[in-house]
């Protein structure tokens, strides 16, 4: 009896906290993607990696593949992607608290083209307009999803109150 009312005093002790720790999990999502456009977890935004938009949109009766464009286009791409998939959700830029960059080599040199990203970047991060700076981190890796991809980029990103 006694070891119960311990039980009890310790139950009612922890219960606040693991009320309070409860946090709504929203997926943003459509019937036709496989996976999440982003994820709300409390008032934290997880958007999902993101691609770019062709700048030329294939034609399949001329046999015409789309054009996607070198690093620093398909950046501009993805960044403006980016801002409308955060505008969506009440959200800017300036909420962005971290992001992940992946970049694969550019398939006519074979090599990682950085700076085509970061001239980009610098267009939304640390501006007169938007001087937030997320805390970033930047792989390369041997390839993407697809295959014409140079850079996805994913974002997290907190409504402050």
């Amino acid at each position: 009896m006694k070891s119960m009312k311990y039980v009890m005093m310790a139950a009612m002790l922890v219960l606040p906290y693991a009320v309070q720790a409860q946090v709504v999990v929203k997926h943003i999502q459509d019937e036709k993607s496989p996976i999440a456009k982003g994820v709300w977890a409390g008032d934290t935004y997880y958007l999902s990696g993101l691609l770019a938009s062709p700048v030329t949109p294939a034609d399949a009766a001329k046999g015409v593949a789309a054009e996607y464009g070198d690093t620093k286009t398909q950046a501009a791409s993805v960044f403006a992607k980016i801002q409308a998939g955060l505008k969506e959700q009440g959200l800017d830029m300036k909420d962005v608290v971290k992001m992940t960059v992946f970049l694969g080599p550019d398939p006519k040199t074979g090599k990682l083209d950085f700076a085509g990203m970061q001239s980009e970047y610098v267009k939304y991060f640390g501006t007169k307009e938007q001087p937030n700076k997320p805390a970033r981190s930047a792989f390369q890796v041997a390839a993407l999803a697809a295959p014409w991809a140079l850079l996805e980029i994913e974002v997290i990103a907190v409504k402050g109150k």
